[in-house]
């Protein structure tokens, strides 16, 4: 699975590594990717997001219902 965000969609940035020469190569930015486990009170079960951290303070702040339901209009499977 790719390093994408379940909740914001965040994926990898690309760039160029510089090196003292001034050459060029080029490089991935890849977010900051946790598995993190939830208790989702109206299944009555836990699930397990990929988010970046980012997505794991938006949770705190909307909430795991709000956040589930959101993944869920994307698409994703929970």
């Amino acid at each position: 699975m790719s390093a994408h965000c379940m909740l914001t969609g965040t994926q990898p940035g690309f760039g160029n590594r510089i090196s003292h020469s001034h050459r060029r190569t080029s490089r991935r930015f890849d977010p900051n990717i946790q598995t993190k486990r939830y208790w989702l009170p109206s299944e009555g079960r836990y699930v397990r997001l990929r988010l970046s951290a980012r997505a794991i303070r938006t949770v705190d702040t909307i909430g795991v219902e709000a956040a589930v339901a959101r993944i869920r209009a994307r698409g994703a499977k929970v």
